[in-house]
């Protein structure tokens, strides 16, 4: 498995004591990007210290690792800089708690700078504003980033915002179709629509996740692994899977290393559960009314796994199911340019009466990829932690 990133060092070129704040937080965002499978379920976090001439960088490593301001302290010290009067740009506010690590803010008043700009505050009931009070209290300058650089920061933590917001994970529904949508041709047959871009893509937000869901269907029809391996990753996302009736073969290859395997079921069937466990499974029983498992409550236990966002490649009933209990966040579709004409569905539900009743979608994005598109769709779920995002 790759090494956690090595911290950049200060540079000590020419240029200007404090460079632009539009600069440096852009600076500070891609730093904040090398977390992405790195730091969680810590939110990605990149820090720009700007002293006389020099600046130094960081950004969040591993959970119970430094965070990005520490990583940055630590690199302008290392390299005999001074931090004290210096400006600090961080992407998020400096916590300002004891979690595994002690509070960042702390650090930031010790070594005396003299100004932060941040670009967003922490949405943790934890900090939430805090960091920046106690900023404020120790005679810290304290100023907000632009709405545009807010958003962005927002965007690249969303799934951690919607875990505190609504303490579950933002919901990524992934599906790769046919220009007309299908999936897969009538036989099932669905190697390969999209092209190899489109896959390594899809595998870069796999990286994103804290757990990759899929359900029985794709299990017995696929045998996937729901790794991430197109991508060099440090950590490897939680593999979910939804089985009521445990029919997960012992033999599956998601049970193979790396990462761990977590099966929510509605059966009790103790000879099937001991041979997955066997295997080194999770199981967690959540069953509802109809005997099938609680898409609600799984994303309630997810959240409470510190799972920050979930990113779904399952077929079309788990799909339709997720979809029509208003569980989805957003949706990514690869479009390959062909078209199959008869064969299987993104989502299996309908038929509908009413125009009126089908789900809206708001875009998001549309991005070629290779051959193929990208677009990202949002759902009406998205909102209440869109909203919660502010301005």
């Amino acid at each position: 498995m790759q090494e956690p990133a090595t911290p950049r060092r200060p540079n000590t070129d020419d240029r200007p004591r404090h460079p632009p704040d539009a600069d440096a937080m852009r600076r500070a965002l891609t730093l904040a990007r090398s977390s992405i499978g790195l730091s969680d379920p810590n939110p990605r976090v990149g820090c720009v210290i700007a002293g006389d001439g020099w600046t130094a960088e960081g950004f969040t490593q591993r959970a119970g690792g430094p965070h990005a301001e520490v990583v940055a302290l630590r690199a302008a010290r290392d390299a005999g800089r001074d931090p004290r009067g210096a400006t600090v740009y961080v992407t998020l506010e400096p916590c300002a708690h004891f979690g595994r690590t002690p509070p960042c803010c702390d650090a930031l008043v010790e070594a005396g700078v003299g100004r932060i700009v941040v670009a967003v505050g922490d949405p943790n009931p934890l900090v939430a504003g805090q960091g920046l009070a106690r900023l404020r209290a120790a005679g810290i300058a304290v100023e907000m980033a632009s709405d545009e650089i807010a958003r962005e920061a927002r965007e690249l933590n969303i799934g951690f915002f919607s875990r505190m917001v609504r303490r579950r994970p933002w919901v990524r529904m992934k599906v790769a179709a046919s220009l007309d949508g299908r999936t897969a041709l009538d036989d099932g047959v669905s190697q390969w629509i999209t092209g190899e871009a489109a896959r390594a893509d899809g595998h870069a937000w796999r990286k994103r996740a804290g757990a990759v869901l899929t359900g029985i269907g794709t299990v017995l029809k696929d045998d996937p692994r729901l790794d991430v391996r197109h991508v060099p990753t440090v950590l490897q996302p939680l593999r979910v899977v939804v089985d009521a009736r445990l029919r997960t073969p012992p033999t599956a290859r998601l049970l193979e290393p790396p990462g761990d395997v977590l099966i929510y079921h509605a059966d009790d069937d103790a000879e099937r559960a001991a041979a997955l466990r066997a295997r080194g499974a999770e199981l967690v029983r959540l069953p509802d009314a109809q005997g099938k498992v609680d898409l609600a409550a799984m994303l309630a236990d997810l959240g409470r796994r510190d799972v920050n966002e979930l990113h779904v490649e399952a077929g079309p009933k788990l799909n339709a199911s997720l979809l029509a209990t208003g569980l989805v966040d957003e949706l990514l579709l690869y479009l390959a340019p062909k078209l199959i004409g008869i064969g299987r569905e993104m989502a299996a539900f309908g038929p509908l009466a009413r125009l009126e009743d089908a789900l809206p979608l708001r875009w998001h994005a549309v991005d070629r990829v290779g051959d193929d598109l990208r677009v990202i769709a949002r759902l009406p779920a998205a909102r209440e932690v869109e909203r919660g995002l502010g301005p």
